[in-house]
Order: structure tokens, then sequence, then C-alpha cells
């Protein structure tokens, strides 16, 4: 019986949590908590939005995971993108695409930061275009020319295969794996670019 209460117990911690995570998604996910008068509260908007998201998210182990990660990427992001759906769609997908080929989805998010300032329209003077800065010639490479780089769901699918596959090539040795990814082996700045990133934003807490 103790063991039964214990399991209750531990169900209605888990519950409160969860509840006051809901409670607490419009102040975490702001700049500053509110909205932009004190009277006004927490925006509503986003705070639908996010939990619509956490429903559709269907690469969490449950919906706490995604409640408490989506709130506190969402919260290191809005200066970068305002637009809470925006926000919240790119942060789904590279959950999504992080976790399909075993990568940490803020490894993913510190590549973008550096590559693109998670602007999903960018175009580098190589020709790199998209949140992940990928090479229009990998279209043709895969039979697909017809797709579009700065489509959300391509450009992600695509960035974190690269990714993976340099890091194992290099036997996951980030920073040589980085390098490749970049196009800078043999040079370390953009490998300590995005790792100092990583460390000093987009670390999971």
């Amino acid at each position: 019986m103790g063991g039964v209460r214990g399991h209750r117990r531990t169900g209605k911690v888990r519950t409160l949590i969860a509840g006051g995570a809901l409670a607490l998604l419009g102040l975490l996910i702001t700049g500053t908590g509110w909205a932009s008068d004190a009277r006004s509260g927490p925006d509503p908007r986003l705070r639908a939005l996010l939990i619509d998201a956490v429903a559709e998210a269907d690469s969490f182990a449950d919906r706490f995971d995604a409640e408490v990660w989506l709130t506190d990427m969402s919260n290191r992001l809005t200066r970068q993108v305002p637009d809470p759906k925006e926000r919240l769609d790119i942060l789904k997908r590279v959950h999504y695409e992080a976790s399909r080929v075993d990568l940490a989805p803020e490894l993913v998010l510190a590549v973008i930061d550096v590559e693109s300032n998670f602007d999903r329209f960018a175009i580098s003077r190589a020709g790199a275009q998209g949140l992940m800065q990928i090479m229009p010639f990998w279209l043709k490479e895969i039979g697909r020319p017809d797709d579009n780089l700065f489509h959300l769901n391509t450009n992600l699918r695509m960035g974190c295969t690269i990714l993976r596959y340099y890091l194992d090539v290099e036997r996951q040795d980030l920073v040589r794996g980085l390098g490749r990814y970049n196009g800078s082996l043999g040079r370390r700045s953009y490998a300590d670019k995005v790792i100092e990133r990583l460390r000093t934003k987009w670390y999971r807490l």
C-alpha cells in the first residue's frame, strides 16, 4: 500500500508541476514576462500557441518535457524571432529533426544562430541558403532540384542530416565535425563560435 500511495503522491506532484508550468507560460516566454502593460497580464495568444505546440510536439518523451523545453528555448529566441508562431514552428521542427538523427537540439540551435541568425531567407556570399545555410547543389545531388531550401522542413532535414554525417565521419569530434559542416576544417574560428554560443546561450537547464 505504501508503494501505491507513494506512486499516487508522485503523480499528483507531477500534475501540480505541469499545471504550474502552464500557468507560467506567458511569464517565461516573453522577454519581460508580461504583456506591454501591467493590466494586460500574460499574452494569451502566446500562451495558446505554446499549448498547441506542446500538444503537437511528437518528438518529446512526454507533454511535460515539451512544455519545459519549448518554453525555455522560446524565451531565448524571442529577440531574433519576434513572431511567436514562427518561433514555435522553428523550435518544434528543430527538435524533431535533431532527435531524428540523434543530435542535441541545442547544438542545432547554436549552429543556426551562427550560420543565419535565425533568418529563414538568409543567403551567404557563397550561395548557401536558409536557417542552416545549405548549398543548393545538394538538391540536384539527391535528385530533388525543385525543392526549396527556404522551406523550414527541407532546410532543417538536410542540415541536421549533413551535420550528423560529418560528426560521424570525425568520430564525434565536435570541432572537426563542425569544421566540415562549414567548410572550414583545419580552422577553429567557426567551431569555437558555435561551441561558445552553445555554452552561453543554448545550454540545457
